[in-house]
């Protein structure tokens, strides 16, 4: 497509609402993954370390 001014690129043909609500929710996830995966990551982590002093006391 050829675009006459930034407006009507912005404008996408009558469509922008779909194509940047599009994009936005695309950044939005890329931007939340990470953080729910570190998250995760960390319960994960704290479970394994609360099983393992468990086995510790019960061996003692």
């Amino acid at each position: 497509m050829n675009w006459g001014s930034p407006a009507e690129f912005f404008a996408m043909g009558g469509y922008a609402q779909y194509v940047w609500s599009s994009f936005g929710v695309c950044a939005a996830l890329m931007i939340l993954e990470p953080i729910l995966v570190r998250k995760r990551q960390s319960s994960i982590l704290r479970v394994l370390r609360r099983e393992r002093q468990a086995e510790r006391l019960d061996s003692q």
